[in-house]
C-alpha cells in the first residue's frame, strides 16, 4: 500500500483538489482512503463520502494538529489497510504554516493559493519547503502574470519540487496529479521511520492549562523577544 501526506493553509481547497485527484485515480481501478486531520470541526468526511471515498477524520482539540497526527497515523495506516486501499492519503491543515507533517521516503505534496499574496511561499515552513510535489489552487482568479511570478516564488522556497496547477472545481491538473501519486513508494508499515522535520515545539504552562497573563505565570518553553 501507498501512504501520501498533504498539507497546507486552511481554505486553499486542499479537499476539492484532492476529490478531483482521487476520482481520476479511481476511474484507473486503484481504492483510495482518506483521513482528515483538523483541530475543532470538519466537514470534509462528508464531501468525501458524498463522492464515494472512504474517509476518517480526527480533531485534535486543543492539542497541536501535528503531534496529533504523529501519534495516530500508524493506526490510520493499520485501518487502510484492513480496508485493503491502494493508497491512503493523510490530509492536514497547516494552521500556524510550520506545520511539518511530513514523512522521510513518503511522497509529501503542499497545496498553496494564488491568493494568498506573493510573499507566502517564504513564510511557509517545512510544509512547503521539504515537499516533493506544490499544487497551486485558484489560478483561474488571478493574471497569468501573477500566476508565474508566485510559482516562482513557491521554486524560490522549494527548489526541488515539482509545481503543478490544479482547479478544484473543473478539476483540471488532477490527472496529471493522480499520475504522480501513483510513483509513491510501497510501504509495510512507518515503525522506525522518521519525520523530515521537527514538530513545533511547546511545553510550557499555558500548555498544561495556564490562562493568567504575567512573568510569574510563564514556565518551561518560553521565548522572549528582543525589544532593546
Amino acid at each position: 500500500m501507498q501512504l501520501i501526506t498533504v498539507a497546507g493553509p486552511p481554505s486553499v481547497g486542499k479537499t476539492s483538489v484532492l476529490v478531483k485527484i482521487i476520482e481520476a485515480l479511481q476511474d484507473e481501478g486503484l481504492r483510495v482512503g482518506v483521513v482528515k486531520f483538523d483541530c475543532l470541526s470538519t466537514q470534509d468526511q462528508v464531501l468525501y463520502e458524498k463522492k464515494g471515498i472512504e474517509a476518517k477524520t480526527g480533531l485534535s482539540g486543543n492539542l497541536c494538529p501535528d503531534h496529533f497526527f504523529v501519534n495516530n497515523v500508524q493506526d490510520c495506516l493499520a485501518w487502510a489497510r484492513r480496508k485493503e486501499f491502494d493508497l491512503l492519503i493523510s490530509e492536514s491543515a497547516g494552521l500556524c504554516n510550520r506545520c511539518s507533517p511530513h514523512i522521510r521516503d513518503i511522497m509529501a505534496v503542499c497545496v498553496i493559493d494564488n491568493l494568498s499574496g506573493v510573499n507566502t511561499p517564504r513564510k511557509v515552513g517545512p510544509m512547503l519547503r521539504l515537499a516533493d510535489i506544490v499544487i497551486i489552487t485558484k489560478g483561474d482568479i488571478v493574471s497569468q502574470a501573477e500566476r508565474e511570478v508566485f510559482a516562482f516564488r513557491v521554486k524560490q522556497a522549494n527548489p526541488s519540487a515539482i509545481i503543478v496547477h490544479v482547479n478544484g472545481i473543473t478539476g483540471q491538473g488532477a490527472r496529471e496529479v493522480g499520475q504522480l501519486f501513483k510513483n509513491a513508494q510501497n510501504l509495510e508499515g512507518i515503525a522506525d521511520y522518521h519525520l523530515r522535520f521537527s514538530m513545533p515545539a511547546a511545553t510550557c504552562s499555558y500548555c498544561l492549562g495556564q490562562t493568567r497573563i504575567g512573568q510569574n505565570f510563564q514556565m518551561g518553553n518560553v521565548r522572549k523577544m528582543d525589544l532593546s
